[in-house]
C-alpha cells in the first residue's frame, strides 16, 4: 500500500498542473467565442483566480509561473474591460515570456540554472550541465515566443491570434519540451516511471 500511492502521485500532480495552466486560457477562448470579449475576459480573470486557489489547495503550493500569470491576467484583464481594448490582453504573453527569459538568462550569468529549483522533482538525476542546458534552451524558447507573440498580435486578427495562442502555443510548447528529453538523458536524467505526457506538460511555459 505504501509503495502504490507515490507511484501515482506524479501523474496526478502533472495532470492537475497542466489543467491549471491550460484551463483558464480555454475558458477565455470559449467565453470570447460565445459571449464576447468583455465577458470572456471577465471569465478568464475568474478562472485564473480559481486556478490559484485549486493549486494551493490540491498541490500545497502555487508555482511562480502561475502567480505571475494570475497577476498579469488580473491587471491586463482589468484594463481590457475598462478601456474595451483587447490589445491589453494580447501583450500579456509577451511580458510573461520576456520575464522568464530574463530570469533564466540572469540565473545562468550567476551560475545558477533556475529551472533546477523549479523542476527538480520532475528531472531526477539530471546533472548540473543538464540543468544549465535546459535553462538555456527554455530561455531561448521564451525569447522566441515573446517575439512570435509580438509579430502575431500586430499582423493577425484577434480571432486568429487567440486560436494560435490557445492551440498552437500549447502544441509547440509540449513538442519543445519533448525535444529536450534526449539531451536530458545524456546528462543523467533518470526516467524510471516519472516521464509521461504530464511531466512534459508540466515544463511548458505559462499559458495565460
Amino acid at each position: 500500500m505504501a509503495d502504490t500511492k507515490p507511484a501515482h502521485s506524479p501523474a496526478h500532480s502533472g495532470t492537475l498542473s497542466l489543467a491549471l495552466d491550460f484551463g483558464p486560457l480555454l475558458v477565455f477562448f470559449l467565453g470570447y467565442k460565445f459571449l464576447g470579449m468583455i465577458v470572456g475576459t471577465g471569465a478568464f480573470m475568474a478562472a485564473i483566480v480559481v486556478a490559484v486557489i485549486v493549486s494551493k489547495w490540491k498541490l500545497g503550493k502555487v508555482s511562480p509561473m502561475l502567480w505571475l500569470s494570475a497577476a498579469l491576467v488580473l491587471f491586463f484583464g482589468g484594463l481590457t474591460i475598462y478601456f474595451h481594448d483587447q490589445s491589453f490582453i494580447q501583450i500579456k504573453p509577451t511580458i510573461i515570456y520576456s520575464f522568464f527569459a530574463l530570469m533564466l538568462f540572469g540565473g545562468l550569468l550567476r551560475g545558477k540554472p533556475l529551472l533546477k529549483y523549479l523542476l527538480q522533482a520532475a528531472y531526477d538525476g539530471l546533472s548540473e550541465t543538464g540543468w544549465r542546458k535546459l535553462s538555456r534552451n527554455w530561455a531561448i524558447f521564451f525569447v522566441a515566443m515573446a517575439i512570435a507573440n509580438e509579430v502575431m498580435r500586430r499582423t493577425m486578427s484577434f480571432d486568429s491570434w487567440l486560436a494560435v495562442k490557445v492551440w498552437g502555443v500549447t502544441i509547440v510548447s509540449v513538442v519543445f519540451a519533448a525535444a529536450n528529453i534526449p539531451m536530458l538523458m545524456r546528462h543523467g536524467l533518470n526516467l524510471g516511471d516519472k516521464l509521461d505526457s504530464d511531466e512534459i506538460g508540466g515544463t511548458s511555459p505559462p499559458q495565460g
